[in-house]
Parts: C-alpha cells; sequence; structure tokens
C-alpha cells in the first residue's frame, strides 16, 4: 500500500485550517486516512504547525511520500533534517549524542528566526496604530477648528446688528 502524507482541508469557508495525516495515496483529500500526526494553520503569522515529530519521522523513514506543502511543513519542522542525521548515525559519521546535540542547535536557531518574525511583526502593528491614532487626532483637531470657525463666524454677524442700534 502506498501511503501519502497529506493535507486535509477544515475550517470555514474562507478560513482555511488543515490535519496533516497519513493516507492511502488512492483516498480522496478529505476522506479515509490512517492516522492523524498534526494540524496546520496558515491563517497565523508565521504560520502555526503542531506535529507530532516522533510519528512524523517514523511515517518518513517507512516511506512515505509527503505531498509539496506537507514536505515543506516537515521540512520546516526539522523531521527531514532528523532522517538525514539519523542516517549519518547507521554509516557510523557520529553517534545519538551528536545527532540529538545538532538537532538542538538547529531548533533553537528556528525558534530565535520567528520569535525575531513575530516581534517585528507586533512592532510594526504597533507602529501602524500609534500612526492611526495621530491621523485620527489631527482629523479630529481640524474638525473641532473648523466647527469653532463656522459658530465664530455665525456669533460674529449676529453681534455686529446689535452694537449699531
Amino acid at each position: 500500500m502506498a501511503t501519502k502524507i497529506r493535507l486535509q482541508r477544515g475550517g470555514r469557508k474562507s478560513y482555511a485550517f488543515y490535519s496533516v495525516v497519513i493516507a492511502d495515496s488512492r483516498a480522496p483529500r478529505d476522506g479515509r486516512f490512517i492516522e492523524k500526526i498534526g494540524t496546520y494553520n496558515p491563517n497565523t503569522n508565521p504560520a502555526t504547525v503542531d506535529l507530532n515529530f516522533e510519528r512524523a519521522l517514523y511515517w518518513v523513514e517507512c516511506g512515505a511520500q509527503p505531498t509539496d506543502t506537507a514536505r515543506t511543513i516537515l521540512k520546516n519542522e526539522g523531521v527531514y533534517l532528523m532522517k538525514h542525521l539519523k542516517g549519518g548515525v547507521k554509516k557510523g559519521a557520529f553517534d545519538e549524542a551528536a545527532v540529538q546535540q545538532k538537532f538542538d542547535a538547529w531548533k533553537t536557531e528556528k525558534k530565535n528566526s520567528l520569535d525575531a518574525i513575530r516581534n517585528t511583526d507586533a512592532e510594526a502593528k504597533k507602529e501602524a496604530r500609534a500612526k492611526n491614532l495621530a491621523a485620527e487626532k489631527a482629523t479630529n483637531e481640524a474638525i473641532a477648528k473648523r466647527i469653532a470657525e463656522k459658530k465664530a463666524a455665525a456669533e460674529a454677524p449676529a453681534e455686529a446688528p446689535a452694537e449699531e442700534a
């Protein structure tokens, strides 16, 4: 049986949410599956992935073929890196401790880059909010100034005839 690692669509209209599943290659996209190994939410920035790493690694080592998007998700989560490092252990290039050390170093670097993306996004949103608030205050001041000028213009002609009489 040829197995695939694919995404199964869920969520509502215009708000996709996917499950990462192991399915028979003949099964339809949202049809029957063998095992659910995680979720993928592309609506957040950066996209949120919750993956059972051990099961994903097991299925990749068993020969399950991922779709293009599933392969990208697995690469970003480090499944393919771990498969590559375990291949080095089988060949005798290094031991399990070195594999874990290399993987942990990669994982912390990846986490730091994602945190940097989140921080820059949060700062950009904060700056945009501040800019919008300043623009709104300027607009409100301009409106208040025009209203004050209209009131002054309306009161000035009313006072002028009273003084002449």
